[in-house]
């Protein structure tokens, strides 16, 4: 079910914004979630080029992995 939501913003901010999604001949709406949702996909997950450097680094990799364990650790904890 989609969920409506309220956005302030400045004149000047809904200016930029109206003016790109025009560019993008897309309504207001859909190109802010079209922006939002390809920001967290390229900050959250790395693309297979970025992961084959990930992999490939054994000490980065390693200390990916232990950070990982203890953040599951973590989350267990308080989470049960």
């Amino acid at each position: 079910m989609s969920k409506t939501i309220t956005l302030r913003l400045s004149d000047e901010e809904y200016e930029q914004i109206a003016v790109s999604a025009e560019n993008e001949h897309r309504p207001i709406s859909n190109f802010i979630t079209h922006v939002v949702i390809k920001n967290l996909k390229e900050s959250h997950y790395a693309d297979s080029i970025e992961m084959a450097q990930i992999s490939s680094d054994e000490k980065l990799f390693k200390k990916l992995k232990r950070g990982h364990r203890e953040a599951q650790s973590i989350r267990e904890k308080y989470h049960g």
